[in-house]
């Protein structure tokens, strides 16, 4: 428990950091390969004092434990791990800005929230499913956030505000295609964890609030597959791409911390 704290507060300080140094980085025009650097130098290290917590939090003698708090900050760290590594080769270190406090908030509340949300065994089949669920609500998170971005540099554009923060911004073609790309792989994650948790997973249709999380998630894939065929058909983009991406994460969050939400701390 004494390293879970410990590397948990690690993870916030250089979280803090990053995030702060991100906001000097917007600010200033000289020095902006510099402070990238340190910019991912933080994040490199959050990310990993977060593994080490995040991994303490889940495991316990008798299995593990993916109460809404332990899920959540999982979550968190690979959306992190993922960004740090995605930002090597593409500018989004503005992603930092949204992504760095909502690690902070996941880190303290798994460390400062006990779950009631029974340790579960995992079979290889069933840890194949987490995993790949994992990366698919990771994926499609970052896509939200780049959404949410995008619709912040849209309407900033539409009334005539071309200028402070958003000459720090990538082109706005640019930044759309990365949405794209993301919710390519995200659909393609979400594909392989409903086919692994029904191929895999025995009992699955017995499982409390599969049944509530399978239907959204299905209607998320549903609105993530219109919204690709309609980019490269009809090329939708704009607007259009931003509700679409924003729609098909909201289902998923109704789907899956809805359904664990009810469980933890309405039915139990």
């Amino acid at each position: 428990m004494q390293l879970t704290i410990i590397s948990g507060i690690f993870a916030i300080g250089f979280y803090l950091a990053g995030f702060t140094l991100q906001l000097i980085n917007l600010a200033r025009a000289n020095n902006a390969g510099r402070m990238r650097r340190y910019v991912f130098i933080a994040g490199t290290l959050a990310v990993i004092a977060h593994a080490i917590s995040a991994a303490r939090v889940i495991s316990s003698p008798t299995g593990y434990h993916f109460g809404v708090v332990q899920i959540s900050t999982l979550i968190a760290v690979s959306i992190s791990a993922l960004v740090l590594a995605s930002s090597i080769r593409k500018p989004l270190e503005n992603l930092f800005l949204g992504l760095f406090p909502l690690a902070v908030i996941s880190i303290i509340m798994s460390l400062s929230i006990d779950s009631s949300y029974p340790p579960t065994s995992l079979s290889a089949g069933m840890a194949s499913h987490v995993l790949i669920s994992i990366l698919a609500y990771s994926f499609i998170s970052i896509a939200a956030m780049q959404a949410g971005f995008l619709a912040y540099q849209n309407y900033q554009l539409k009334h005539g505000h071309a200028g402070g923060l958003l000459h720090r911004f990538p082109p706005l073609q640019d930044m759309e295609v990365f949405l794209f790309e993301l919710l390519w792989v995200g659909q393609l994650l979400l594909s392989l964890g409903i086919v692994a948790g029904i191929v895999f997973i025995s009992d699955i249709w017995g499982r409390d609030g599969v049944i509530h999380k399978s239907f959204f998630s299905i209607l998320a894939w549903m609105v993530f597959a219109v919204l690709l065929w309609g980019r490269y058909q009809l090329g939708w983009r704009g607007v259009t791409a931003i509700r679409g991406t924003l729609s098909g994460f909201g289902l998923l969050l109704v789907g899956f911390y809805g359904s664990k939400f009810a469980l933890e701390f309405i039915i139990s």
